[in-house]
């Protein structure tokens, strides 16, 4: 090849946060879609898919990087000129559907949606650019029985998804509890409002003192970059900072802090009133203060929230590669959203919504559980001349609904088993020249045989006894890795 060619050659490469999805963390993600819009039908929702694609200006200016505010999405200018994007989450489409079709939908128009989502953000370890959320939504009622349905709603489906009682978290804030706080403390200005929102959104990663900085000059980072603050005295940072860490251990003895902390502004009673219908409701469904807590500090990244929110935080833990316990932490949120509609109606139409960021759950279970597909069951080719009959065997296992493949390489039985065993298979089928003239199989349990040799300290006693090994008549092969692969 000359010195051009290679100089032509590019490099193999893909842009930062969009990642390559295994077998295994693909077949984790259908795994939740399924199991959490199987929730969402339950509670009567329908499915709708609204499609990737929406104006710009229908997505509007609630755009997930309030940072870079222009550069949250990903658009191109259509044939027509006008600019497209791809959708950030699957809200602003539902705002946009329901006021387009507004005359001939049932209200509440009750919908879930599962599919990907673009946000033209900066990547970080599981923080993608591209991933998968799975939501419902409420529009057209309003009231905190609403809300309080789509609480209950967010923990089944984490429930359904695989986290067990005490291994997450619903947390609820109110958006009126937050305007009422910022009221007592003379914060008025809209852009700084803004400003004190995203420094109450990083509790989680800075803590009281980080997010104290914030509120006042500003906090530099331990790269050296230097955020700016909200600019806030000491006495509106102390009234912000009692709110944010007024929660407590029952949901009824947050509400009593917080109704002292919120004061008598008309925004912050109601936001008061609001929580406390909702635990009412809880209460009701039985749903108790491990599954849901009331946490002053949730507060929601995007601008359009009017309401209650909340976040579904993952608790089990794992550990990184050092060893090193980690938390995940939110895998959920949404919250009440009465403006969305409106932007296009120009009439109130108060809605309700939940989402799970699937992708983001997925790797957190994945990591959890070592989460692996069982690869197929492979028919080892041993004898060229035969090709057709190790394809039959292989079909026969495919009709059985078993997955399954012959081997289409040019490598002796050793290469193949070492192939079964990166392809994770749970079985490996063996016909030699003793086997056809015998009229069986050989087959090969090859995750009883681990298991077995796992007891086993004798090379020689191993080899000899083939742990997961056994000889069946030809027509009983199906029957025989049926059992093996646990399908009834």
């Amino acid at each position: 090849m000359s010195t051009d060619q290679n100089q032509r050659r590019p490099e193999a490469r893909k842009p930062r946060g969009f990642p390559d999805r295994t077998a295994a963390i693909i077949a984790t993600e259908r795994r939740l879609v399924d199991s959490i819009s199987a929730v969402y039908a339950r509670w009567g929702f329908e499915a709708l898919d609204t499609g990737p694609f929406e104006y710009v200006d229908v997505l509007g200016k609630f755009l997930p990087d309030t940072d870079r505010p222009n550069a949250g999405v990903f658009a191109l200018q259509d044939d027509d000129e006008q600019w497209i994007a791809l959708r950030y989450d699957h809200t602003a489409p539902l705002a946009r559907y329901v006021a387009e079709n507004w005359e001939r939908i049932p209200k509440p128009f009750r919908r879930y949606s599962a599919g990907p989502v673009w946000r033209n953000e900066k990547p970080g370890p599981f923080r993608y650019r591209e991933f998968i959320q799975c939501d419902a939504d409420s529009v057209g009622v309003a009231g905190p029985g609403a809300d309080a349905e789509m609480i209950a709603i967010a923990a089944e489906a984490m429930e359904a998804a695989g986290a067990a009682k005490g291994e997450y978290v619903i947390r609820v804030n109110s958006r009126q509890l937050l305007d009422g706080i910022m009221e007592t403390a003379g914060v008025t200005d809209p852009a700084q409002r803004g400003t004190v929102l995203r420094a109450l959104d990083k509790f989680d990663k800075f803590g009281v003192e980080g997010v104290k900085l914030l509120l006042g000059a500003g906090r530099k980072d331990d790269s050296g970059d230097f955020t700016k603050g909200a600019g806030l005295v000491a006495n509106q940072t102390d009234t912000l900072l009692e709110f944010t860490t007024a929660g407590s251990v029952t949901r009824a003895e947050t509400l009593r802090k917080l109704a002292n902390s919120v004061g008598m502004t008309a925004s912050g009673m109601q936001g008061v009133r609001d929580l406390s219908e909702i635990d009412s409701i809880l209460n009701a469904l039985g749903i108790g203060e491990e599954s849901v807590s009331f946490d002053p500090q949730i507060v929601r990244g995007l601008e359009y929230y009017t309401g209650p929110v909340f976040e579904a935080e993952f608790l089990r833990e794992f550990r990184d590669t050092d060893g090193n316990p980690m938390r995940f932490g939110s895998v959920g949120g949404g919250g009440r959203y009465d403006g969305l509609v409106a932007r296009f109606r120009g009439e109130p139409a108060p809605a309700t919504g939940f989402s799970v960021g699937v992708s983001r759950l997925a790797a957190a279970m994945a990591v959890s559980e070592g989460a692996q597909v069982d690869g197929p069951v492979l028919v080892l080719v041993l004898d060229k001349d035969k090709v057709g009959d190790y394809f039959a065997m292989a079909n026969d296992l495919r009709r059985a609904g078993i997955r399954a493949e012959a081997y289409l390489g040019a490598a002796g039985m050793k290469a193949q088993m070492k192939y079964a065993d990166r392809r994770g298979s749970p079985a490996v089928v063996i016909v030699g020249g003793n086997e056809r003239e015998k009229g069986v199989v050989t087959i090969k349990d090859l995750n009883a045989g681990a298991a077995a040799a796992k007891g086993m300290t004798d090379n020689e006693a191993w080899r000899s006894g083939r742990p997961g090994q056994f000889e069946c008549p030809r027509a009983e092969m199906v029957e025989r890795i049926r059992a093996i692969v646990g399908q009834k």
